[in-house]
């Protein structure tokens, strides 16, 4: 069973909202009023089937991916295949199932369109489509103690980015680790994802500070099971925080170098990191600039309008 039918509604500035069960997007296209039209019905005719579709193999997705088995739709393939990119590190394919999501719902909508650009936002995990010669700013908010719009990254087409997505504990989405937030650039929305979740899982250390249940008691269902997942973290010392934040750029640091990210940022109380193609700069004006991606400004998830 799916429950109640799949909804979609009209945002201000002609964006399109499509909300089915747990999956709950934010789309925009760019381009031609027909075209723009078209894009928008073929995304809606994709979105429709993508719930059933998880549904039907949801217990071998929540399984891990060394023993998952075979997956028959084309999501669940991608799911998994971005996670064994990872080798043998515990993943289930739900770590990337919001940026998996978002990519396919973007694939549907560009096929026989002439289109500027595009994006999907699955509660941001977001994919990106961007014609030659175009680009698409997005709003980042900080997930600290108190969150707050920062700056924006902008995504250029001659980039490979076409994918951003954010883990960490202050998020949706259970994390073994205790980074605020990890943003990170890839080349699709499903690396991104699952790539953020083990940074974020990394971003670690052992403190009488930091609060862990078992993730099964959060949820029953959880693809985690019996693994303690973060669920607070008061005030650490300096040395805590970066000794936490460096073990995240390892793992950052070794996914930029395989080729798996462009880019990641790191937030952990106020702290952060940053792991890509050129360093980041922190000042009180223009804060976080990375030259090659123009102005990603903070960390967090992305809630602004691109």
């Amino acid at each position: 069973m799916t429950g109640p039918a799949p909804v979609q509604a009209v945002l201000p500035g002609g964006r399109r909202h499509f909300q089915h069960g747990p999956i709950d997007l934010v789309i925009e296209v760019f381009g031609a009023p027909e075209e723009v039209a078209a894009a928008y019905t073929q995304a809606w005719a994709r979105f429709k089937t993508v719930l059933a579709e998880l549904v039907q193999e949801l217990p071998a997705l929540r399984r891990p991916v060394s023993d998952a088995g075979a997956m028959r739709g084309s999501i669940a393939i991608a799911m998994r295949e971005v996670c064994l990119a990872h080798g043998a590190v515990f993943l289930t394919s739900m770590a990337a199932v919001a940026g998996a999501v978002a990519d396919a719902v973007l694939a549907a909508l560009t096929p026989g369109r002439r289109l500027d650009k595009a994006y999907v936002n699955n509660g941001g995990d977001i994919a990106l489509y961007l014609a030659p010669g175009q680009a698409l700013r997005a709003g980042i908010v900080t997930m600290g103690a108190t969150p707050g719009l920062d700056g924006a990254a902008l995504i250029d087409s001659r980039t490979s980015v076409r994918g951003i997505a954010t883990s960490g504990w202050r998020g949706r989405s259970q994390s073994l680790g205790i980074a605020d937030s990890v943003t990170v650039l890839a080349g699709n929305a499903a690396m991104a994802d699952v790539c953020a979740t083990l940074i974020a899982n990394a971003v670690d250390i052992e403190d009488k500070a930091i609060r862990r249940v078992p993730a099964y008691s959060l949820d029953p269902d959880s693809d985690l099971g019996t693994r303690f997942v973060t669920i607070g973290v008061g005030r650490l010392p300096p040395e805590r925080i970066e000794r936490a934040l460096a073990s995240g750029v390892n793992a950052a640091r070794d996914m930029h170098g395989r080729g798996l990210i462009a880019g990641a940022l790191l937030s952990l109380q106020g702290r952060f990191q940053n792991v890509g193609d050129d360093e980041v700069r922190l000042g009180t004006e223009e804060k976080f600039i990375i030259p090659g991606f123009a102005g990603l400004s903070s960390i967090g998830r992305i809630e602004a309008r691109i």
